[in-house]
């Protein structure tokens, strides 16, 4: 890991994210949903919205995991990142955040809830530097790490990436 990789963890307070990488929890609202009024199987209240930065190395990789709630990607800093994601129908995309828009990058993207989706830092070395935006917020009741077999089982045309992205 470089100087500045290890400065914006530091200076951050990052910590490991289950899924690879690390992360800073920098928002959380206030105002909470109700369950009784949330749609999609919570297990229970959920704050409006949560934010957090997330960092990623060249080295690593953010496993295929899935949440309830559809999450915003901000990119900052560093090298692009590639998002990948299977929908709910099956449909694998091959998504690309950066700042290059010439090249078809796009600072934001939303997953929807219940998509699978790793992601990667584009180049072979460097790092991505990125926020997310979950709402409802984010809890790690709601967060789902994908089993590899399961994964392959229902996605066997998939079987490539998911091995490359799964622990």
């Amino acid at each position: 890991m470089n100087e500045q990789v290890e400065k914006i963890i530091e200076t951050l307070e990052m910590k490991k994210h289950p899924e690879g990488g690390f992360y800073k929890e920098t928002y959380r609202s206030d105002g909470v949903i109700p369950q009784d009024v949330l749609k999609g199987g919570f297990s229970g209240d959920r704050n409006y919205c949560t934010a957090i930065y997330f960092l990623l190395t060249a080295e690593n990789f953010s496993a295929f995991h899935r949440i309830k709630q559809d999450e915003i990607w901000h990119f900052y800093h560093g090298n692009s990142l590639y998002v990948h994601e299977i929908t709910r129908e099956g449909v694998y995309i091959k998504h690309l955040i950066g700042m290059d828009i010439d090249k078809g990058e796009l600072p934001q993207l939303v997953v929807p809830a219940g998509s699978w989706f790793a992601s990667a830092v584009k180049d072979e070395v460097g790092y991505s530097f990125v926020g997310c935006t979950v709402s409802p917020g984010f809890d790690f009741k709601d967060f789902e790490m994908a089993d590899r077999e399961n994964l392959i089982r229902q996605f066997p045309e998939y079987e490539g990436v998911i091995t490359r992205y799964t622990r």
